[in-house]
């Protein structure tokens, strides 16, 4: 009989964050495919669990993928996680997934926790229809992108690097100086911080701080107000 493969979600920070059915599952399986085995290993550690662990990321994934089908297909169980969150959200695995279902693949989704999301759920913004971007371009394309973005009438989502967040506000500033903007840091973990307010506003607060870590960004809609 063929193996199954499992897309297991992991915590974004705070390893407490996982579900059961997610630490039954990384138990159970014969592989864990992983982006960084050295990040992997953190949480297995933590939660006791030996298991094979193989690397699949961007560099990889395109000759990770038959071995991996090809184990599956041979009754190999493997589960699929990123370093942080849920599998292929802006992270690698995508290819693997269509792969495996272009196959016949039993393809299995242990939900769990996701960034965008959590963010989205404290930031006080509309919750009922939003757009997610992943990272948006660096630099052929970004202006465009942004101006697109600034035009949305629902909630906008993106990521984005400690390198590039206050390049970031300042173009926000120029395009869209009144709007409420929301950037939350290090979810779930020790110096997890939320900002909210326009974007000089924003822009003043991270001046005034040494920030590192991971950033979620969230536009509010077009016309929206607060209450």
């Amino acid at each position: 009989m063929p193996g199954e493969l499992f897309i297991v979600s992991t915590p974004i920070g705070n390893l407490k964050d996982i579900t059961i059915r997610a630490l039954e599952v990384l138990k159970a399986v014969d592989i864990i495919a992983c982006e960084d085995t050295r990040t992997t290993s953190v949480l297995l550690k933590h939660y006791d669990i030996h298991k094979e662990l193989i690397s699949l990321n961007a560099v990889n994934e395109k000759t990770r993928i038959e071995i991996l089908t090809d184990r599956i297909k041979a009754g190999t169980s493997i589960a699929l996680v990123s370093d942080a969150g849920t599998p292929t959200i802006s992270d690698p695995g995508v290819r693997l997934i269509s792969k495996a279902i272009s196959e016949k693949i039993n393809v299995i989704s242990i939900p769990g926790a996701t960034a965008l999301i959590a963010a989205l759920t404290i930031s006080g913004l509309p919750t009922d229809s939003f757009i997610f971007e992943g990272f948006i371009p660096q630099k052929k394309g970004r202006q465009k992108k942004l101006k697109e973005l600034s035009q949305q009438e629902r909630t906008v989502i993106f990521y984005e690097s400690m390198h590039r967040i206050e390049k970031l506000l300042k173009e926000l500033v120029d395009l869209i100086p009144e709007r409420q903007i929301v950037v939350c840091r290090e979810l779930t973990k020790k110096f997890e911080e939320t900002w909210r307010g326009t974007p000089l506003e924003l822009l003043d607060s991270l001046n005034q701080k040494n920030v590192k870590g991971e950033f979620v960004v969230l536009i509010a809609p077009l016309d929206w107000k607060k209450s």
